[in-house]
């Protein structure tokens, strides 16, 4: 009993796994069969069924190995007709270069028969192919050979049509913009023979231009290191005398700039010629080209790109040492700070003049004479009237003050007042000023017993008219009626 347990669990597994297995191995669209066979291949049983599967089996894997072959050959057969259609397809292009040399040597009557290759069969190979090698570097030559000649036609058509040449109406130019590019080899030898002797001619004029415009630059650049130093010279001479507190010995110009190198300077001066050049051919250029105006492009090129910072000292009651741009005078300067700050720079430049004439300031203390047209009307600051006359002695400069204003404090400050009246000739049409009266507050009285006293004044020039008393001198002046 235990013994048919065992075979029946036994079976019972069995056919548990050949369910599984005919399960798995049935059809999936719910057909009864995998395929249809033949009567004398249906098996009866299961070792039929075994038979005939081997059978099977081997005869697959006998179809697989001869598919495998054949497909093999297919692959080979493929890769021959590839080759062979390649090798077709040379033959093919080596027979059209033979056509085209048969067409173009076969107009030629006159050409002989070529004769046979005396050497061996090797040999005629290796010398054909040595022949078609350089055949093929010659047309590689020919080509690049021809395309630098479109691309030089090219250039030369663009040259022509240049609006720069628009004024040039020479046949050649014509010739050169008419033509068609592939006629224009044909006649370059004519004009290169034409054109030579124009070559030389301009040649020679533009080696001139440049000389001149080396010369020219050579000028310029003298002109705005003078310049320059001139503006050293304006800074150093501005130097305030003692006595003023904090502004004693105090630049009254402080100008500050960075000067270039001699090869920077040419090249920004050149440039400068040439836009000035350039401008010259445009129509309607409103640059100017006169020497002040290319002497200041000259220096503003020189001082590129930082320029020029010019600081002035601003006069106040304290006189401390301030400093400011000369660009914000207008805005932080009073109007008698502003006029003030303009007699000191009239000074200046007045020194300047003086010294670049040679002149020493300790030695000849006269720069010059300054008419005001009624200062003290803006400027009656007592501390402002004695920073003018202060920098006025300092640098030389001799201020003649007109006013019609009777300001006494401000009056007080001038050694010399002159009144003056106004007489005018109605029927001859003109004005004079005539001398009032002198007065001379705080000068020294001469002592007649003394010796001569040197820095007063000894001369004057005058006109007199001859029905005035002697007593009585009129200056003629175009001052208005009320000076």
């Amino acid at each position: 009993m235990q013994l048919l347990e065992t075979r029946a669990s036994a079976a019972s597994e069995q056919l548990g796994r050949l369910r599984g297995e005919a399960e798995r191995l049935a059809p999936v669209d719910g057909e009864s069969q995998h395929t249809e066979l033949p009567d004398e291949l249906v098996p009866a049983d299961a070792d039929r069924a075994q038979t005939l599967l081997r059978t099977a089996t081997a005869e697959l894997a006998t179809a697989t190995a001869t598919l495998d072959t054949a497909r093999a050959a297919h692959a080979e057969l493929l890769h021959a007709h590839r080759t062979a259609e390649d090798s077709a397809g040379g033959f093919d292009e080596t027979a059209a270069l033979l056509r085209d040399l048969l067409r173009d040597h076969g107009a030629d009557d006159d050409t002989e028969a070529p004769e046979p290759y005396p050497g061996s069969l090797d040999e005629a190979r290796q010398s054909a192919a040595e022949a078609r090698r350089s055949l093929r570097g010659c047309a590689a030559d020919l080509s690049t050979a021809e395309s630098a000649v479109r691309e030089a036609s090219d250039v030369l058509v663009r040259h022509a049509n240049s609006t720069r040449y628009e004024q040039v109406r020479t046949p050649a130019r014509q010739q050169i913009r008419e033509l068609p590019a592939a006629a224009l080899p044909e006649h370059a030898e004519k004009w290169a023979a034409a054109f030579a002797p124009r070559l030389r001619v301009l040649t020679d004029e533009l080696a001139q231009l440049e000389r001149n415009r080396d010369s020219i630059v050579d000028r310029l650049r003298g002109l705005v290191e003078s310049a320059l130093t001139t503006l050293r010279s304006a800074q150093r001479l501005s130097q305030l005398p003692e006595g003023l507190g904090e502004w004693s010995g105090q630049e009254f110009l402080r100008i500050r700039f960075e000067e270039p190198d001699q090869a920077t300077l040419t090249e920004r001066l050149g440039e400068v010629i040439d836009e000035a050049t350039r401008a010259a051919l445009r129509k309607n250029s409103d640059l100017r080209r006169d020497g002040m105006s290319l002497l200041l492009r000259g220096v503003q090129a020189a001082l590129e790109p930082r320029g020029i910072a010019v600081e002035i000292l601003k006069p106040d009651a304290v006189l401390r040492a301030e400093r400011v741009p000369v660009g914000q005078m207008g805005d932080v300067f009073s109007g008698g700070q502003l006029l003030t700050a303009a007699i000191a720079l009239y000074c200046t430049m007045a020194a300047l003049r003086s010294n670049d004439r040679g002149r020493d300031r300790h030695q000849h203390r006269h720069a010059g004479t300054l008419f005001l047209d009624n200062p003290i009307g803006r400027a009656n600051a007592t501390y402002l009237l004695e920073l003018q006359r202060a920098v006025s002695d300092a640098l030389g400069v001799q201020l003649l003050y007109t006013t019609g204003l009777f300001d006494t404090t401000a009056l007080a400050e001038f050694p010399l007042v002159i009144r003056l009246r106004n007489d005018a000739d109605l029927r001859a049409g003109l004005k004079y000023i005539s001398v009032e009266e002198h007065l001379r507050p705080g000068l020294p009285q001469q002592d007649p017993n003394g010796g001569t006293v040197h820095g007063e004044i000894t001369a004057t020039r005058m006109f007199k008219r001859a029905t005035t008393s002697p007593d009585t001198a009129q200056v003629r002046a175009p001052g208005p009626a009320d000076e």
